[in-house]
């Protein structure tokens, strides 16, 4: 997998050309929990992570982890923000990632593609997940 501290400057500029997707991880984690509860949340994001990490190896980016923040309006434009940073840094394309059921506001319009649970305990599915990123580039494919 292709981590945002693997790239130097230097390689940046070479690899950019292929690696135009973007992964940003978020647990949306407020404060008020445990540290268990914190544990517990980073984790199941990272199952949901790991499954494009290692089916799209080579074409994606998984960037720093987004972690704190509150629900409502302005967390979404918060990360409709970051994503439209994130398209203006190079990336074409930014999944966003969460391991629990409306861990991405609904209103995030500026991310390309959203993976999260649709209930609580769900297991990724790695066909499903394979198939929503092969038809998210593919319906990008006839875009400039």
């Amino acid at each position: 997998m292709m981590k945002f501290s693997e790239l130097s400057s230097e390689s940046w500029d070479e690899l950019q050309p292929y690696l135009d997707t973007c992964l940003l991880p978020i647990s949306g984690l407020t404060g008020m929990e445990a540290p268990w509860e914190a544990t517990e949340r980073m984790l199941r994001t990272g199952d949901w992570l790991s499954v494009l990490e290692q089916a799209f190896h080579g074409r994606t980016v998984t960037m720093p982890a987004y972690h704190y923040d509150q629900a409502g309006q302005d967390a979404a434009a918060r990360l409709n923000e970051l994503c439209e940073r994130m398209k203006s840094s190079g990336f074409r394309y930014i999944i966003v990632v969460s391991g629990r059921p409306g861990g991405v506001p609904e209103d995030v319009s500026a991310a390309s593609l959203w993976i999260q649970p649709c209930e609580e305990g769900e297991e990724p599915d790695s066909a499903a997940i394979r198939q929503a990123v092969s038809a998210m580039w593919r319906a990008g494919a006839g875009r400039s």
